[in-house]
């Protein structure tokens, strides 16, 4: 079976070119900001140190889908596939942390007894004989 096309293909759009010294430039920025997470988390700044983390993971994944996946060329479509996954995702996040400053944050366990939990809790109702009743 042959196919005849009746159109030339000597036009067809590769796509874009993105020249090779933009990426090396996002290349370098990449390791940039690898050296910056890592120096960060070496500094204590409690809680900030997840944000700090969090906005510059933010920034590489950026600069990777716009550059490398080409994402900057995209159009408004795929850009809503692209963008509703990371809203969603800030949307968790905050609230998993919107309420932290509401709690206490306990102990997980006690020290005292050479690093052994606690002994559990006897039964509120307080009968010995293991729910049998009379």
């Amino acid at each position: 079976m042959s196919h005849s096309h009746a159109h030339s293909h000597s036009h067809e759009e590769l796509g874009h070119v993105v020249p090779e010294s933009t990426f090396m430039k996002i290349l370098g920025a990449l390791l940039f900001l690898t050296v910056v997470t890592v120096l960060a988390a070496k500094v204590d700044m409690g809680k900030w140190n997840i944000v700090g983390a969090l906005v510059i993971a933010s920034i590489k994944a950026t600069l990777v889908i716009l550059v490398f996946m080409h994402g900057k060329y995209e159009n408004k479509i795929l850009w809503t596939y692209i963008v509703i996954p990371f809203v969603l995702l800030v949307i968790m996040i905050g609230g998993v942390f919107s309420d932290d400053t509401t709690r206490d944050h306990p102990v997980p366990f006690s020290v005292t007894n050479g690093g052994a939990a606690a002994p559990a809790a006897a039964p509120a109702h307080g009968s010995a004989d293991h729910g049998h009743h009379h």
